[in-house]
């Protein structure tokens, strides 16, 4: 028996294969070499890429090396880098379009593809038709692949316009930054040859008229020999000199003097004024009304009210009384004037069986002896350093009587024990300092400071100086940081 097989015309398989691709041109002679994974995945065989970083990791390369370095790169050097960039970007984009138009040309040649492999598959039998099934299923996952590469495609494409948008407007002001330092450049030249030209025409000037500088030379030699022959006069007669001196000395002296008595005239004015307007006061302040002193108010009759059963406010009264200032927290019999009362006249005033009653100082607080020029001393270092004693904790005595270090910096405060530090705090608006405001072994000597919310101290120095002299400082560093520190609810 003789077995018949169907013949199929090679003839008629290469013509239908050049319809097909007659329109098409192929990167190579010969199909792609592909594998199919699990789930019909076409795996790509490895192949070497000898080609080297491609154009868009060049260009990304070289832009964050140019931000890198932008602070060492001249001007010019900038905006001849962006403009390098502006073009591998430009190039970039032309790439991403040819990039785009192969793909389109990809998509026709699988379609044409798998159109003919359909009409071979109607034509072929048995193992030859399972081979056309399964080049059909290679093509369309090779049009699935080939959709994913166009999305990566289509966002390569915009980040590049990105970045081409990103650098020329880089370039733009670049350049802009070129023209400016060179009309900057041009101006500085323009007056440096307008200088020139000055004191060419200057020089010029005194060659044609050497008359006029010879006469300038000779006027500057008769003023010298004037001076010295007035000088030579005064060697001469030094008894005349050091009776001006000695005179001037004597005015000076008797003008120091009247200021002194017509102060002094004007203190007992003031204070007999004030005797004449507490006649029937029942209350007088006693003290000095100087910084450093304490001063305290004790009865002036003995119809006066019990002060520990009173209500006492004290208060900073401008010296020409039309201001007054409450003195938050003193509230006791005694005050020790701080450097913010300097100028200002204390006021008290007492409340009792709901009758108030008012005592003031004489005058105006005067500032210590010799403390400007301490403070000035300490000023000039970079930091100054008191010994005190911490009196009281939040409030509450402490038991220890040892010696502490305050340190005034330019920056912070710091209160230390050797090694230990209690607190260091930076000048800010949550600090307070200012003298002590109560009742107290030494007033005069302690002062009041909060480095922050939630903790306090009140330190007592050893002299009423040095006191002052911590609180001056550091306002005055304070200020310098922009901080003015005072007391609670002071008005700064």
């Amino acid at each position: 028996m003789t077995k018949i097989s169907p013949e199929i015309d090679e003839t008629m398989l290469t013509e239908s294969i050049l319809a097909v691709s007659a329109d098409v041109s192929f990167a190579s002679d010969h199909f792609p070499k592909y594998k199919l994974g699990p789930n019909t995945q076409i795996l790509e065989e490895p192949r070497g890429n000898n080609s080297g970083p491609s154009l868009k990791e060049v260009v990304e390369s070289e832009t964050t090396q140019l931000s890198e370095q932008h602070k060492r790169l001249s001007v010019r050097d900038l905006a001849s880098k962006f403009d390098k960039n502006l073009v591998a970007a430009a190039k970039l984009a032309d790439e991403a379009k040819l990039k785009e138009v192969a793909s389109l040309e990809g998509h026709v040649l699988l379609k044409k593809l798998r159109d003919a492999l359909e009409s071979l598959r109607g034509r072929m039998a048995g193992r030859n038709k399972e081979d056309v099934e399964k080049a059909i299923s290679m093509v369309e996952a090779l049009a699935v692949k080939l959709t994913q590469k166009e999305g990566e495609l289509i966002q390569g494409k915009f980040e590049v316009k990105k970045l081409a948008n990103f650098l020329k407007q880089a370039s733009e002001d670049a350049k802009k930054l070129v023209n400016q330092e060179k009309s900057f450049a041009c101006a500085e030249i323009e007056s440096a040859r307008a200088v020139v030209q000055r004191f060419g025409e200057a020089l010029d000037e005194q060659e044609r008229n050497p008359e006029n500088s010879q006469k300038t030379q000779e006027v500057e030699e008769l003023i010298e020999e004037v001076q010295e022959a007035r000088r030579i006069k005064l060697m001469h007669q030094p008894s005349k000199v050091m009776d001006m001196e000695h005179e001037l000395r004597a005015l000076r002296n008797q003008i120091r003097e009247k200021s002194i008595f017509s102060i002094k005239l004007q203190k007992e004015l003031a204070m007999n004024k004030k005797a004449e307007e507490n006649k029937y006061c029942v209350n007088a302040l006693h003290g000095s009304e100087t910084l450093g002193s304490c001063l305290r108010l004790q009865p002036f009759s003995d119809n006066a009210p019990l002060l520990s059963k009173s209500s006492i406010q004290w208060y900073r009264v401008s010296s020409d009384g039309n201001q007054r200032e409450i003195i938050s927290g003193a509230v006791k019999t005694m005050y020790a004037p701080e450097p913010f009362d300097v100028g200002r006249i204390l006021q008290a005033d007492i409340l009792s069986n709901g009758q108030k009653v008012s005592v003031t100082t004489n005058g105006p607080i005067d500032s210590a002896t010799g403390l400007g020029g301490y403070v000035e001393t300490l000023l000039r270092k970079s930091s100054c350093e008191f010994n005190v004693v911490i009196s009281q904790i939040n409030g509450q005595d402490h038991p220890s009587h040892s010696t502490h270090a305050f340190n005034v910096g330019k920056m912070r405060i710091k209160l230390c024990r050797g090694w230990i530090t209690k607190s260091r705090e930076i000048y800010s608006t949550s600090m307070l300092l200012c003298g002590v405001r109560g009742d107290g072994n030494a007033p005069a000597k302690s002062l009041f400071w909060q480095p922050r919310k939630g903790l306090s101290y009140v330190l007592t120095f050893e002299s009423e100086r040095e006191r002052n002299a911590a609180i001056i400082v550091a306002r005055k560093h304070a200020f310098d940081c922009s901080v003015m520190i005072g007391g609670p609810d002071d008005e700064m």
